[in-house]
């Protein structure tokens, strides 16, 4: 068996052209979140092009690639929406043209995450040229929206489209680390209501502005109090915006509302959160009404599929059959132990496992503090590492793992 490690090994290193290549072609097409189409199409093309046995695109406009026929469903996700590219004055190469060197290539999307993509794929051609399917089907999504709802995508898979693999693996960047979990997140709008007046007599009136100003230095103490958590660490909040409604500017606001960016530790949940806001002394003197944001906006495709801005927090232990094929594909492919650790970002995790209780599990290339920073860069070298860990897992899991996975993994946190 070492020798067929090294034999994949070998496969991806060949295959480090071609990698690069398809990587700087997803990055040449504009694809931010609900413009995908351009970018599914030509991801179509390679996994054809490299042998997969089937693919579609789904009515959302997910792409899935499948590989083999056998009856363990193994997945593999990246999505393959990018945010925008920001200030173009703060590039030093054009970020959709991009930029290439003998250790890098660079463009949005590079990191986060078209790499996960390019790495995929050439794994399932690596898969095809060795001979590795066994009783598995591997299914690679690329999957949209991500960045504007991470995990809606995978809502859609698993109850529209009824797929429900055995365990996923997550291809966001770790730096060819392991990660098992990460905090989960929530969009919370506060608003307070008041009455408008002229602003030459503002006593008239009852002004919605003054009333958000206590609500925002008790939000300010409650971050600084939340629960924290010895491995993905503490809870947090930070007020992200703030809005407001008034006739004029010359007169009294009527209504003023604030968005919280809420980061959920273990042990948190969406219940909790909203009701630690409600009760801040504040926020019941005013009145004010403390809810969720929602998120509607339609797919590519025109698809609308709703749902509230709620991203639950998910852990899984080391010693699960899931994490345990990762780290067994490491240490077989790079002789080494591989680094565990956990995202600070969130990831459509917080679907497959958080919602869903299917265990996750990340590896992919690209560096974390690239995602959506300009002059975004991955690394080859991680690209054909990637590669190679992906065509191993599938049948290192059937082999040694599979009859280990419980029904259904409860999310730990």
């Amino acid at each position: 068996m070492k020798a067929k490690f090294s034999e994949i090994k070998e496969q991806a290193e060949k295959y480090r052209p071609d990698i690069s290549r398809f990587l700087r072609d997803m990055i040449a097409i504009p694809s931010e979140s609900s413009q995908e189409e351009a970018v599914i199409k030509r991801i179509k093309q390679e996994m054809e092009k490299v042998g997969f046995d089937r693919v579609e695109i789904d009515p959302m406009g997910n792409i899935l690639g499948y590989i083999g026929h056998g009856k363990h469903l193994i997945a593999m996700d990246a999505h393959i929406d990018t945010v925008g590219v920001g200030d173009k004055t703060l590039w030093r190469f054009d970020p959709y043209e991009g930029y290439e060197d003998n250790e890098v290539i660079g463009g949005r999307g590079a990191s986060d995450q078209e790499g996960g993509m390019a790495s995929m794929v050439y794994a399932g051609k690596i898969i095809k040229d060795l001979n590795l399917e066994d009783d598995y089907t591997l299914l690679v999504t690329g999957t949209v929206q991500e960045e504007d709802c991470d995990g809606l995508c995978w809502q859609y898979i698993i109850n529209e489209d009824c797929i429900r693999p055995e365990f996923v693996v997550l291809t966001e960047p770790t730096a060819c680390r392991i990660s098992r979990g990460q905090r989960g997140r929530m969009e919370i709008k506060v608003t307070t209501h008041g009455v408008s007046c002229h602003g030459s007599a503002p006593e008239r009136g009852d002004n919605a502005i003054y009333k958000i100003a206590p609500i925002l230095l008790e939000l300010r103490a409650l971050h600084e109090n939340l629960k924290n958590h010895d491995f993905l660490g503490k809870g947090s909040l930070t007020v992200s915006e703030i809005f407001f409604t008034s006739p004029s500017r010359c007169a009294v606001a009527d209504s003023c509302w604030i968005s919280i960016d809420r980061r959920l530790t273990a042990g948190e949940d969406a219940e909790l959160a909203l009701s630690q806001i409600r009760n801040l002394p504040a926020v019941k003197a005013a009145n004010a009404d403390v809810e969720m944001y929602g998120y509607s906006r339609p797919s590519y495709t025109g698809l609308e599929y709703p749902t509230e801005a709620y991203f639950p927090t998910w852990l899984i232990e080391e010693d699960h059959p899931g994490c345990k094929t990762l780290i067994h594909a490491y240490r077989e492919l790079f002789n080494e132990a591989p680094e565990i650790t956990k995202w600070v970002f969130s990831t459509n995790g917080v679907s497959i496992m958080g919602r869903f209780g299917i265990p996750c599990v990340g590896f992919g290339p690209g560096h974390e503090d690239q995602a959506h920073a300009p002059n975004e860069v991955i690394w080859k070298d991680e690209l054909v590492k990637a590669a190679a860990m992906y065509a191993a897992i599938p049948s290192i899991y059937v082999e040694n793992y599979a009859g280990l996975m419980p029904e259904r993994t409860e999310n730990l946190v």
